[in-house]
């Protein structure tokens, strides 16, 4: 996405990360990947919830975290297991929701190219939608 930044910002949009991580490990992120763009924190997951995308990881893939010394209390602020899907929101500046990525794989997500498509469309004059 840091890639892709110079491309949505000239398409007048912003970009803006959403992360359950607690705001000083999504701090921590962003510093040692330098990026650009700003990572809100949605610890408790209260907002993905609001868009019904939590779901509860499944406790083999906890357990398998524990031996590998991810410490999901430590970087979530709970231990409950609960997850958002990977999703991607294009938003107009009506607030209206015009494209919308959702994958119960966290690996898989929107690709950073389709995303300024979607803007570049947006902004064709016969479009509707500004971005």
């Amino acid at each position: 996405m840091q890639l892709a930044l110079p491309k949505i910002k000239s398409l007048g949009a912003n970009l803006v990360a959403v992360s359950p991580q607690l705001v000083d490990k999504s701090a921590i992120v962003a510093k040692d990947n330098a990026l650009k763009f700003d990572i809100l924190s949605d610890a408790g997951n209260r907002i993905a919830g609001k868009f019904g995308l939590v779901h509860t990881m499944p406790e083999k893939y906890r357990e398998m975290g524990k031996k590998f010394g991810v410490d999901i209390a430590d970087y979530y602020g709970n231990d409950s297991g609960e997850m958002p899907l990977a999703a991607t929101y294009v938003i107009d500046q009506s607030g209206i929701i015009v494209h919308a990525f959702i994958d119960s794989d966290y690996t898989n997500r929107m690709e950073p190219e389709s995303i300024v498509q979607v803007l570049e469309k947006m902004n064709q004059p016969d479009s509707g939608t500004g971005a």
